[in-house]
């Protein structure tokens, strides 16, 4: 199991106490630092079975600077997102936990994290 997060991050904060007090066995990934490839980015997306714009933080600086509210939310666009998120690692939403199963969730909630756990 891996969780990318942002040690600033509450959330994320939260859901590493909980993998913690669970006894579970994770890696951490500050994805801010270890900046997550385009390939890295289209795998969890298709372990999470999401879109690059479902895991964006459109309210981010960057995501106003590039204008993201305006583009288009479909498979031609798809790549450009892709990118965006690559070069933008602030606008990944967060934690996103790999589970050992192949699957992955955003872990922005206890139930979610959770989730995780139970996946294996």
């Amino acid at each position: 199991m891996e969780i990318w997060i942002n040690p600033a991050c509450s959330k994320c904060r939260s859901a590493l106490t909980l993998l913690d007090a669970e006894g579970a066995d994770y890696t951490v990934r500050r994805y801010l630092e270890d900046v997550p490839s385009p390939d890295e980015i289209r795998a969890v997306l298709g372990r999470l079975g999401l879109e690059p714009w479902d895991i964006t933080r459109t309210q981010e600086a960057a995501a106003k600077e590039l204008g993201l509210a305006s583009w288009a939310r479909d498979a031609d666009s798809r790549e450009q997102w892709v990118e965006a998120l690559a070069a933008h690692p602030k606008l990944i939403q967060r934690p996103i936990i790999t589970a050992e199963d192949g699957t992955a969730v955003v872990g922005r909630s206890e139930e979610a994290v959770r989730d995780a756990l139970g996946r294996g």
